[in-house]
């Protein structure tokens, strides 16, 4: 029968978590960030939306290039889905960007182009979960709300011995608990950037530096010598593989582009048309595009990870011999080799044009 861990309260002698994380982040916390000392909502929203399953240094050039390309929530819902998965290109898990597109026209159908104040309301636009929204309310709006992104996970589930995988729903509903009775009382905005630093800066994954942290004196995992094994990992699986040829249409110095499906991986980006592996090339352009071709060379295979499986795509060149003008459609598009890179690409197509 499992058990369910306690909760232990720290003992009366030390501050609280909260006023010591707070003190923390004012001395040590981080605070050169393009997104801090800002109270914009969109600013924020922007930055916590790039942020998630992505690290702050990867985020910053992609951020600062967004702003300057959509510089408020009014310019991001008037911008064509080809223009902002543009701007997103590289930055992956491109749902995201769907859903800050749709979110943005959201906030201007619904609160007037204002961003709305309330974390319920916040978590009611497309893409934005409940610990998103809190930190978008805490820190535009300085409202009291818990939050529990990954790093949080982490630094609670350490200082509370809290055990299991904190993906599990249950054990999410745990740390939830707990994240809300840790909850500052004033200065919530230190209280939760100290949260979210000492997750990222010092209660890291991997060689955690216990020495530097402000909350170590009643560490659960610290004292008991748990460390390295709190949070529990995610229980091992091994993914699915599955393989794709991709062709590579080339055409008087042109390579053709299709755009995919909304729905699906990669969503609305451009990429190479797809068959099966052992698909007869030249019958599916003369099928698909009523076209003549021959097979050139095979590229070298790239390997592709996503969250449930992996990827290989098997990359094929083929000369384009003749191109009925009936082959022409929407989502179809020859391009010069630097102007494809100027595309909204997936990361592993776009080093494969390069590679041509």
């Amino acid at each position: 029968m499992k058990r369910t861990p306690s909760r232990p309260s720290p003992p009366a002698s030390l501050p609280t978590f909260a006023s010591r994380l707070s003190h923390w982040q004012k001395v040590h916390g981080r605070r050169d960030l393009p997104w801090q000392g800002t109270r914009d909502a969109y600013r924020i929203w922007l930055s916590e939306i790039m942020l998630q399953q992505t690290q702050v240094t990867t985020v910053i050039p992609y951020y600062t290039r967004f702003l300057a390309a959509f510089p408020d929530v009014g310019a991001l819902a008037a911008a064509s889905e080809d223009r902002v998965l543009e701007h997103w290109s590289g930055l992956g898990y491109y749902r995201r960007a769907h859903h800050l597109h749709a979110a943005a026209k959201a906030v201007l159908a619904r609160h007037g182009g204002e961003f709305p104040r309330g974390v319920d309301a916040i978590a009611a636009l497309p893409g934005i979960g409940r610990s998103t929204a809190a930190a978008i309310a805490v820190f535009a709006f300085g409202a009291r709300a818990a939050i529990l992104d990954g790093n949080v996970k982490r630094v609670l589930a350490r200082h509370r011995g809290v055990e299991g995988f904190p993906g599990a729903p249950a054990v999410e509903r745990l740390l939830w608990r707990v994240a809300e009775s840790l909850l500052a009382s004033r200065e919530i905005r230190a209280y939760t950037q100290g949260l979210m630093d000492l997750g990222a800066t010092v209660c890291t994954r991997t060689a955690p530096r216990c020495d530097a942290c402000p909350v170590a004196n009643d560490c659960i995992a610290r004292r008991n010598d748990r460390v390295r094994e709190l949070p529990s990992p995610r229980p091992k699986k091994v993914l699915p593989q599955r393989a794709v040829r991709v062709l590579v249409l080339e055409r008087a110095g042109m390579i053709l582009l299709e755009k995919r499906p909304a729905a699906g991986i990669w969503g609305g980006l451009w990429s190479f048309p797809e068959v099966e592996v052992d698909a007869d090339v030249a019958a599916h352009c003369r099928a698909q595009f009523s076209a003549a071709v021959a097979e050139g060379e095979a590229l070298a295979p790239i390997e592709h990870g996503f969250t449930h499986f992996r990827l290989t795509i098997h990359p094929q060149r083929v000369a384009v011999r003749a191109w009925p003008p009936r082959a022409e459609a929407p989502g179809r598009l020859w391009l010069t080799r630097d102007d494809a890179l100027n595309a909204a690409l997936p990361a592993p197509i776009r080093k494969l044009v390069r590679s041509l």
